[in-house]
């Protein structure tokens, strides 16, 4: 799961380094000695001053170069270190849960109303290990170069009232919370990524959304792009951290101090996908309410199908 880079290009900048620093040793030991021997031929001095001007200048910019390759090893470190921590408690949590309830079932007998309620709380500890199994299996499937391509002709519009209900039914909330405003449109694409890409996004507004949740998605079609924005009402991204949140393992604020469940994957996840897709994704601030976000999607090659041309707005995610 963790980023998986060659050695090859810093362990071959860390040689030439080390070759260029010996070479301009001789080189100053050289130039001295013909200071020390009062040579009479200038150019030799000036020769061996210029290369070595220029070969400290690569020492320098190797460094830099170099210092950048451990600033990035040091981040992400440290991303992986959340990473460890977020899957630690996501694991810790719901498998004790688990143990309780079952010890709990195990040892004295309960009325059938607990026993339900304990069933139900044990459903909700599953799907959160079901959620993080997924979400690490979907970051690895993103991983993959070789993939084949398997595009289709897609309805982006019942996808994304499938999404959304999915979503709803994960989180136990009202489908109508979801709100959704959806043009006709049809896109060639994998339907795997797309379901991906939304589910995630989806997820993401309902999870970090206020209370109450208002959640709204909508779908537009524009010179031939399909333009879906999802807003929620939650506290929002700063500006200065919206290029940071799609690198993996990234999670805002202190993972151990943390309210939301999560591992940091998700819109890692889906800025991959998009980029596979040729599409394009945006953050933005949500003027229609006090706070949020607004993720604003583009997705090339979608088209209104023939005969259908209006807006379809349904206050209910489960419409189809």
């Amino acid at each position: 799961m963790f980023e998986r880079k060659s050695l090859k290009l810093p362990i071959t900048l860390g040689v030439t380094m080390i070759v260029v620093t010996i070479v301009l040793l001789v080189g100053w030991i050289l130039i001295n000695v013909f200071a020390v021997e009062g040579s009479s031929d200038p150019g030799v001095y000036w020769t061996l001053l210029s290369v070595g001007t220029v070969l400290f200048a690569g020492v320098i910019a190797g460094s830099a170069v170099y210092l950048t390759f451990a600033i990035k090893a040091v981040n992400l470190t440290r991303r992986q270190s959340n990473f460890i921590d977020s899957v630690t408690h996501e694991l810790k949590s719901p498998i004790a849960s688990l143990k309780l309830y079952l010890q709990t079932l195990n040892m004295r007998e309960v009325s059938e109303d607990e026993r339900r309620k304990f069933l139900e709380f044990m459903m909700d500890d599953v799907e959160r290990l079901d959620s993080l199994i997924n979400h690490v299996l979907d970051a690895g499937y993103t991983a993959q170069s070789n993939k084949l391509e398997l595009l289709e002709a897609i309805d982006l519009g019942n996808l994304l009232r499938q999404c959304a209900r999915l979503v709803a039914a994960r989180y136990r909330i009202p489908e109508d919370t979801i709100q959704l405003d959806l043009e006709p449109c049809e896109i060639r694409g994998e339907r795997i990524d797309l379901v991906m890409i939304f589910r995630n996004l989806i997820d993401n507004a309902v999870k970090y959304a206020g209370d109450p949740a208002i959640v709204s998605v909508k779908l537009r079609v524009s010179n031939n792009f399909g333009i879906i924005t999802i807003a929620d009402n939650g506290p929002g991204i700063p500006a200065e951290l919206r290029s940071k949140v799609y690198a993996r393992f990234v999670r805002l604020g202190d993972e151990l101090q943390r309210e939301k469940p999560g591992t940091g994957l998700g819109l890692h996840i889906v800025n991959t996908l998009l980029k596979r897709a040729r599409g394009k994704i945006k953050i933005s601030d949500n003027t229609q309410e006090d706070s949020g976000t607004v993720f604003e999607v583009k997705l090339p090659g979608a088209y209104r199908p023939s005969g259908k041309t209006s807006v379809n707005k349904d206050s209910k995610a489960a419409t189809a």
